[in-house]
């Protein structure tokens, strides 16, 4: 039995019919790397093949009675590989536009809290004979990093890839009773008042060097609330839309080094780049920069091997899209990162954590539902308009079951009020994007997946210019 952290758990608390709390990734394959040749149940028999070196994969979720803590996961001896692994064909020759839109319809579908949470889908019938596999886990059990370090044990360096068998027959552990779980609960509320006479003075730390730090830089941090509508930022239903691009890492490489930048700098400025084009196209361009939110991985050196849990905080950033010149735009991106950085860093990677510990499950679920039903999202300022995830991946090939990797398009959860997210993964000599967005507010994601190659082919351009 392994109690959810505070912030895993509030995944659960923030989850609502519309506002899913899961994550999902987008992989695709090529077979015909796959020795003997490629069959569905290589794939089934690969993935059962690594289960005991994938706890998150046989757990599922216990809730304390009354809701007097966050919930358990306990490992289940009812492990059903057949419900969690699912086939489907899209007609040939599959296109990338038709995987995205089966993408949307999994990604629009809540997990069963009965089971363990994740699901992997085996979608056949693409273009060029590729097979795609599109992964769906609850962010409860996973973060970016975390994520990636789970993707190691399925995935290899070479088709013939194997993993050490398990060490005898595993049984899962005994599940606590009503009873267990009730009693637990009680001594964690009794240490509540002294867990949080430790919390405040590290908040009052954290806030003064907040303060301190606001006054070094010359620019930091937007401030939440404050950012500009724009029709992504509305009430979200439960249906999604989802697109790709790719990039080369090279062009990203190249603007990094003429202007001295950071990869994630450049991603950014990419983002806004295309963002601006959307807009334009729709003429809902804001005279005022949107504000994005960058989740940022607070794992020390010793958990960054560690799978599962959350270990993750988040810094508001300007993407500087009210600027028309690109490299006055990425300019200002730098600037402004470099000061949300200093001020994350006073603040304290654990901030975040920290007060999740507080969380009351059933008044935040109430109060997230009352957010939803009452339409809040469109009374009041966005908080931000949307997330941008830049997670950096393997410079070398990879295989699943035999199938070398050809693209990973990754794509996180929206919220009500920021209807968009924009994921973005390295792997070898490309940059993978993932967008995933309300399909009312953003029918047209596709032009804004074609805007990205043509925002960065601009920056290169300038880049190429300056050298």
């Amino acid at each position: 039995m392994e109690r959810l952290s505070a912030l895993d758990a509030t995944f659960l608390y923030f989850e609502t019919s519309a506002q899913h709390q899961h994550v999902c990734a987008v992989m695709v394959v090529d077979p015909s790397t796959v020795p003997g040749g490629y069959h569905y149940e290589k794939i089934k028999e690969h993935i059962a093949s690594r289960l005991h070196l994938l706890a998150p994969f046989r757990r599922k979720l216990m809730m304390v009675p009354l809701g007097l803590d966050h919930p358990v996961w306990v490992e289940t001896n009812d492990f059903d590989l057949d419900y969690h692994v699912r086939r489907v064909g899209l007609p040939t020759p599959g296109t990338e536009e038709q995987l995205a839109e089966l993408a949307a319809d999994i990604a629009s579908r809540q997990l069963d809290r009965s089971k363990p949470l994740w699901e992997m889908w085996i979608v056949e019938g693409l273009e060029n004979g590729h097979v795609a596999l599109i992964g769906k886990m609850h962010h409860s059990t996973v973060d970016g990093v975390s994520g990636a370090n789970m993707m190691v044990h399925l995935l290899d360096l070479e088709p013939g890839g194997t993993r050490p068998p398990p060490d005898g027959d595993w049984t899962p552990e005994r599940a606590p009773t009503e009873l267990e779980l009730f009693a637990r609960g009680i001594l964690s509320r009794l240490s509540r008042p002294l867990q949080l006479a430790l919390v405040i003075p590290k908040t009052i730390g954290s806030v003064i060097g907040f303060a301190r730090a606001r006054r070094r830089v010359d620019a930091g941090m937007p401030t939440p609330f404050t950012a500009p509508r724009t029709p992504f930022n509305v009430s979200i239903t439960p249906h999604r839309v989802v697109a790709f691009t790719r990039t080369p890492l090279e062009d990203i490489k190249v603007v990094k080094r003429a202007f001295g930048t950071t990869v994630n700098d450049v991603v950014l400025a990419v983002a806004a780049g295309a963002l601006r084009r959307y807009l334009e196209q729709l003429n809902e361009l804001p005279s005022k920069s949107l504000m994005a939110v960058v989740p940022v991985s607070v794992r020390s050196d010793e958990e960054k091997d560690v799978p599962g849990s959350n270990k993750v905080s988040a810094m508001f950033t300007s993407l500087a899209t009210d600027i028309d010149d690109p490299i006055e735009r990425l300019r200002r991106i730098q600037e402004v990162n470099k000061g949300a950085k200093e001020e994350h860093k006073a603040i304290g990677a654990g901030m975040l954590q920290d007060w999740a510990k507080f969380a009351a499950p059933t008044t935040f679920s109430l109060a997230a539902r009352l957010y939803s039903a009452l339409n809040l999202a469109e009374r009041f300022a966005p908080v931000h308009n949307l997330v941008i995830s830049n997670v950096p991946g393997p410079p070398f090939p990879l295989y699943f079951g035999g199938a070398k990797l050809v693209a990973m398009y990754p794509l996180g959860p929206v919220f009500h009020g920021a209807a968009l997210n924009m994921t973005v993964v390295s792997y070898q000599d490309i940059v993978c994007w993932g967008m995933i967005a309300g399909r009312e507010s953003m029918p047209g994601i596709w032009s804004l997946a074609a805007a990205i190659p043509e925002a960065l082919a601009e920056l290169r351009k300038a880049a190429e210019a300056q050298s």
